[in-house]
C-alpha cells in the first residue's frame, strides 16, 4: 500500500440517467518503455460525498458492476436514497474496483446532485 497514491475524483454533476458511468480505473494503452510491462490500476474508494444543491430532496442509486450497468444485486451505496434540500450524504468504507469494475448511478434528477470522492490508486 505504501506505493498508492492519494487520488480525488469529481465533483461532477449527476444525470438523471441511471446507467451512467462514473468511476472506472481502466487505462485504455498499457503501452510502456522498452522492457517494462505497465499494468491496469485498481481504486480504493474510502469516502464517497452527495450534495444536493437544490431546495428539494432529491434520489440517487450506485451500482458496481459492468459498464452502464444497474444490474439487481450489484447496488452499493444509496438505492433511491433521499438527500434533503440543501443537504448531503456521506458514505465511508472501502470499496475496490479493479480494470473491469464501474461505479455506475444517476439521480431522480439531473444536475441536482453533485458527486465526490477520495481514496487512493495502485497498481495490480
Amino acid at each position: 500500500m505504501a506505493g498508492n497514491k492519494i487520488i480525488r475524483f469529481g465533483p461532477v454533476a449527476m444525470s438523471a440517467t441511471l446507467t451512467t458511468n462514473i468511476i472506472n480505473p481502466a487505462v485504455t494503452s498499457l503501452a510502456g518503455p522498452v522492457g517494462f510491462t505497465m499494468t491496469q490500476p485498481y481504486l480504493i474508494i474510502r469516502h464517497i460525498r452527495i450534495v444536493n444543491k437544490t431546495a428539494g430532496a432529491v434520489t440517487f442509486s450506485l451500482w458496481l458492476g459492468a459498464t452502464g450497468g444497474n444490474a439487481a444485486g450489484t447496488e452499493v451505496v444509496g438505492t433511491g436514497k433521499s438527500i434533503a434540500a440543501n443537504d448531503a450524504y456521506d458514505w465511508y468504507g472501502q470499496m475496490r474496483l479493479d480494470a473491469a469494475d464501474f461505479l455506475v448511478g444517476g439521480a431522480s434528477a439531473g444536475t441536482s446532485l453533485t458527486f465526490s470522492a477520495e481514496g487512493e490508486i495502485g497498481l495490480a
